[in-house]
């Protein structure tokens, strides 16, 4: 008997410390949901959150609170979000850098973005275009290699090294075996205002940053870097056009603390999925030079194993860097 008794108190102590997942899934959320945004006020990730929030909100039931986490490439953020309690009320927005290329940037960080975090959906592609000076006498990234390979110097500029746009340029360069002088500047409107004059020949920037120089004529767009041209843009041509299987976006999507459960991550994809789909919702990200489009967890887990294994081989072949 008294063995019995001990071990209905071990059940019982069982029951008591054992999280009840699917009670904690059926009532979630019940309280306002944290997200961790890696870059400050203003920047893309932080413009389509704050965009599609309250629509998220909606679905869940739950106000959305943004807490602007930047630095160290988004190592500060996704690291305080990979310690937060994985209960679906502390997540965050994962970008191409925190989730793909800094691991091989900075190693000193010891993070592991897909076994410290659970991504549960893609929310954007931030296509970037390559922009160049009116008179330089190419119109497409392909007549641009070939201008190279003749024997020409051509400056390229980015925003930012360590940048998506700085490994743009790096990936052109290993894949057609050219050397663009790259040349750094802090963020796409600078990059895009010198090539309009003249001061470097092309950059890879931004298209809200390019299009106000193309419209003066003083810069003109010879490629775009998305797989397919663009929704709303169906006029530029992609770069793959004229060199093949060239592709290069920033994005981000959403994650988890690692652990947290599966009927919840279920729940909060669902709710992203509903307002990325939304045609009013792609139309405004549109207008931020951003476009919408959800995933799976499981399409987006494999998505960013690609991009690791694709930029890891891009910076250990052109010896890019950070700084």
């Amino acid at each position: 008997m008294l063995r019995a008794a001990l071990a209905l108190a071990g059940l019982g102590l069982s029951l008591a410390i054992t999280p009840p997942v699917m009670a904690q899934a059926d009532n979630y959320p019940n309280k306002p949901i944290n997200v961790i945004v890696t870059f400050p006020p203003g920047g893309s990730a932080d413009t389509v959150m704050r965009l599609l929030g309250p629509e998220v909100a909606k679905e869940l039931g739950q106000p959305l609170i943004i807490e602007n986490r930047p630095g160290a490439g988004g190592h500060i953020g996704m690291s305080a979000l990979a310690e937060a309690k994985p209960d679906g009320y502390t997540i965050g927005v994962g970008a191409a850098g925190a989730m793909a290329i800094n691991r091989m940037f900075y190693p000193e960080q010891n993070f592991e973005a897909l076994e410290e975090l659970a991504p549960f959906t893609y929310l954007a592609d931030i296509p970037f275009v390559w922009l160049a000076r009116e008179d330089l006498p190419v119109d497409s990234v392909g007549e641009l290699v070939e201008w190279v390979k003749a024997g020409n110097l051509v400056s390229a500029g980015h925003g930012g090294n360590g940048s998506a746009m700085h490994l743009s340029i790096a990936l052109l360069n290993e894949m057609e075996d050219i050397d663009l002088n790259i040349i750094a500047y802090k963020g796409s409107g600078p990059a895009a205002t010198d090539t309009a004059g003249g001061q470097v020949d092309v950059s890879v920037v931004d298209i809200p940053s390019a299009l106000p120089h193309v419209q003066s004529n003083r810069a003109k767009i010879i490629g775009v870097t998305t797989a397919e041209r663009l929704a709303d843009r169906p006029d530029l041509p992609t770069v793959n056009e004229s060199v093949d299987d060239y592709v290069s976006t920033g994005w981000f999507g959403m994650v988890a603390p690692a652990g947290t459960p599966q009927p919840i991550l279920e729940k909060l994809h669902a709710a992203f999925e509903k307002v990325l789909t939304n045609p009013e919702m792609l139309e405004r990200g549109y207008d931020l030079g951003v476009y919408l489009k959800p995933m799976t967890p499981e399409e987006y887990t494999q998505f960013i194993r690609d991009e690791t294994d694709k930029w890891e081989a891009v910076i250990e072949a052109t010896g890019a860097r950070p700084s």
